[in-house]
């Protein structure tokens, strides 16, 4: 068996570790550490999936042990090839190999011949309850339920129907396989779940070899024991459902069983961390697709620009705990900027642009200002951006009437114009609808950039774009998912897309689909992987370059 691939910071404790570590300790599975990422592929993976997949993995890594990728795949119905192979994509993505690539399904015989020894032993029994009847002998919170009239027929009789649900005799709903446990347990979980449903549906690993299929609950500490599972690690949903994984095993007199241990999961602000919901989005054409970068799945972060570096990151600072909590989604933001300040080169680029006119530059001239990569960075060096008589500015650098400490483009004002010259704005002409046509700006040619020009100070320092030169692109600039309506209530955000019309230098016509850059002054964006090619330029804004984020908030 090949180990996970280590991560590239050190593994952080946590409450799940030190457990780990007394296991250890009175050797309880002896030195070994078994971990498994369990998803079912019945959807993508989202961010807090991630969370999941790092504990994992990481923890098999930290103590030399193993961790499995294993599909629990045990309702047909929902689960498809497609979302396999987009989990495999995530995981590898997020820099993790698995030691064994497992389906539940592979166990499908070894589960069914466990429900006939529980049968045997008086422990399940089949039932034919109608849903609504099951529904109404279950009970409440408050108070219990009542027994099945088929809770005490004879095992062999169980044994008989049980057969005859495997081999397609009964149709869906007519019966089912259920656990003989306590019907007055005040764990809802525990009153004579159902281990077993008839559904005469294909299977995406099995075919039409099955069609009767276990339930999660049942299936999971089985799947477990099988690999020889050591820590079920598991959010804190399932922690009422760990009596049930205890019973099966203890039931099925498995030696030294797993255990399974709970943690909280993770919840973001502005985001819905519901594959049901997600997919609703994606059924309903809400976003163009599982992978749309305004997605809170993986394969959606990954278009949108972000990198694993920065997820693993985000997964270290929020930690392990055993209470529910909200992360504000800051802090993912202040994760992928700290990554990529040091690792990706700057570009100007305008938006809603502004004409400059220099009445003073020469017509035909155009010269190459050298302009660094990225200012963090002097190891990336530099490039050669054209300047010339006619160019563009952003359309937030310029206000006829500034307000109060505006120190850009204004009519009797002079600014930086960054790596080339100092320049004054003389006048604003104007469209017969009051809009801005163009600037009529000087520059002083003793102030371009590198020159001498000791005690000339300015306080606004702008960037721009050669007007002759130019590269007209796309920037989908994405806004959070989910905002709250005046009820307090989650909805999609009707303003999570806009998409702008900007110019860029043309260095941009080298930018390859997946490349990231700083927009300077803007954020950070990457050339979309699906819509980028060949001269038709379309950039994500991954994150912009303001952050909320406040290293005391977690």
């Amino acid at each position: 068996m090949s180990e996970t691939k280590a991560p590239e910071s050190p593994v952080a404790s946590n409450f799940i570790h030190n457990i780990i570590d007394k296991d250890l300790e009175t050797q309880k599975y002896g030195n070994k550490v078994y971990t498994r990422f369990p998803p079912e592929p019945n959807g993508y993976l989202h961010i807090g999936h991630a969370k999941s997949i790092c504990l994992n993995f990481t923890t098999a890594e930290k103590y030399n042990g193993f961790c499995n990728l294993r599909y629990d795949d045990t309702n047909p119905v929902k689960e498809d090839v497609e979302y396999v192979d987009s989990i495999e994509e995530d995981v590898k993505w997020l820099g993790f190999m698995w030691t064994k690539r497992l389906f539940a399904s592979d166990y499908f015989g070894t589960m069914f011949d466990c429900a006939v020894k529980l049968i045997e032993k008086g422990k399940a029994y089949v039932c034919q309850l109608t849903p609504e009847e099951m529904k109404e002998y279950r009970g409440t919170l408050t108070e219990p339920g009542k027994e099945s009239p088929y809770r005490n027929r004879p095992a062999a009789e169980s044994l008989k129907l049980f057969n005859e649900m495997k081999e397609g005799l009964h149709p869906e709903g007519a019966m089912v396989l259920r656990a003989k446990i306590d019907m007055a347990s005040p764990n809802i979980n525990m009153r004579d779940p159902i281990l077993y449903r008839i559904a005469h549906q294909s299977h995406h690993n099995t075919g039409d070899d099955w069609c009767i299929y276990p339930m999660y609950d049942y299936a999971h500490p089985i799947e477990d024991a099988i690999e020889g599972i050591t820590h079920s690690i598991c959010t804190l949903e399932f922690e009422d459902h760990r009596p049930l994984y205890d019973w099966v095993l203890q039931e099925l007199e498995w030696p030294n069983p797993p255990q399974q241990i709970e943690f909280a999961r993770l919840n973001l602000t502005n985001t819905v961390m519901s594959k049901r919901y997600l997919k609703a989005l994606v059924d309903n054409g809400d976003v163009e697709g599982w992978d749309d970068p305004r997605m809170p799945t993986i394969a959606g972060l990954r278009r949108r620009g972000y990198t694993p570096e920065a997820i693993r990151d985000f997964c270290d600072r929020i930690g392990v705990s055993k209470a529910n909590s909200t992360v504000d989604i800051s802090l993912l933001e202040h994760c992928i900027r700290e990554d990529l300040k040091e690792k990706v080169q700057s570009r100007n680029v305008v938006e809603n642009p502004i004409k400059v006119i220099i009445t003073n530059y020469p017509e035909d001239q155009t010269e190459e200002m050298e302009i660094e990569n990225n200012k963090e960075v002097p190891e990336m060096g530099s490039r050669m951006v054209p300047f010339s008589r006619e160019l563009y500015v952003d359309g937030e650098d310029f206000q006829e009437f500034p307000e109060k400490k505006y120190f850009r483009l204004f009519p009797g004002n002079e600014v930086r114009f960054k790596g080339a010259y100092f320049i004054t704005c003389n006048e604003a002409v104007k469209n017969p609808d009051g809009s801005i046509k163009e600037l009529l700006c000087t520059y002083d040619p003793e102030t371009r950039s590198g020159g001498g020009f000791e005690g000339r100070k300015v306080k606004g320092t702008i960037h721009w774009v050669d007007a002759k030169t130019a590269v007209e692109i796309t920037i989908r600039a994405y806004n959070h998912l989910m905002v709250k309506n005046e009820e307090g209530e989650n909805i999609m955000n009707p303003d999570s897309l806009n998409t702008i019309k900007a110019f860029a230098e043309p260095a941009i016509l080298d930018a390859q689909p997946g490349e990231r850059f700083q927009f300077f002054r803007h954020g950070y964006y990457i050339a979309d992987a699906k819509l980028t090619a060949g001269t038709d330029k379309v950039f994500n804004r991954i994150v912009d370059l303001k952050s909320s984020y406040k290293p005391n908030q977690l």
